[in-house]
């Protein structure tokens, strides 16, 4: 594989991720200690520019991450994954957990996995790259204050969603996974608890401490670290 060129793998009866530990790199490393599944983590430095390169281009063809390679399924060739929405889902049920079984509840846990995918992650990400990157840059106000806006709607969706349960969908699971790297990111990397009033969110607040306290959470908030 080309991969190999630039990364070693050594194993290949385990999972092989490539990532950092960035919000959605860490979604797939807190998934898979969480499951048990064994695997080797590779770091792809995104600050060096290493996501552009053939090798990695040629497991995950938008040149982000995080990504897998799965040698251990059948067929000639291994599975390559890119997508952390779609790495989730297909961990989950190579394992058998982290997404429920029954119907409505798995469709709603689908669900508020692609509020995630589609809004969340999006949306935060552009409102800290407005409020701790590009402030200096950009003279108008309405893009720091659109994504503020849309931030804190954000949350009081979620936070509607959490009134009486401890979970997205009652159970831990992948949807939960998902979410929280995102919302410890306004916290720890962008700073901007204060601006967005994450205290008066208190479902989130709650449940957040709860994610963050699993063992596999935070070993997964470290796996494929630059530093």
């Amino acid at each position: 594989m080309l991969i190999e060129t630039k990364w070693t793998i050594v194993d290949r009866s385990k999972i092989h991720l490539f990532s950092m530990n960035t919000p959605n790199g860490i979604k797939a490393a807190v998934a898979l200690e969480e499951l048990g599944l064994a695997y080797e983590p590779h770091l792809v430095n995104i600050t060096k520019g290493e996501q552009k390169s053939d090798a990695f281009l040629s497991i995950s063809p938008n040149g982000k991450i995080p990504a897998i390679v799965d040698f251990q399924v059948s067929g000639a060739e291994p599975l390559t994954l890119m997508e952390s929405g779609a790495i989730l889902i297909y961990l989950a049920e190579k394992a058998g957990r982290l997404i429920p079984h029954h119907l409505t509840q798995r469709l709603h846990c689908l669900q508020w996995l692609f509020f995630q995918v589609g809004h969340v992650g999006p949306f935060f990400g552009q409102f800290g790259h407005f409020y701790k990157y590009a402030r200096d840059k950009v003279k108008e106000p309405y893009p720091l204050e659109h994504f503020t806006e849309e931030a804190k709607r954000l949350l009081s969706v979620l936070d509607r969603q959490l009134a009486g349960r401890e979970y997205l969908v009652d159970d831990y699971s992948i949807a939960d996974i998902a979410t929280f790297p995102w919302v410890n990111a306004l916290i720890e990397h962008y700073e901007a608890s204060d601006v967005l009033g994450l205290p008066r969110f208190g479902n989130v607040t709650a449940w957040l401490e709860r994610c963050n306290a699993r063992p596999a959470a935070r070993k997964g908030k470290l796996v494929n670290s630059p530093h």
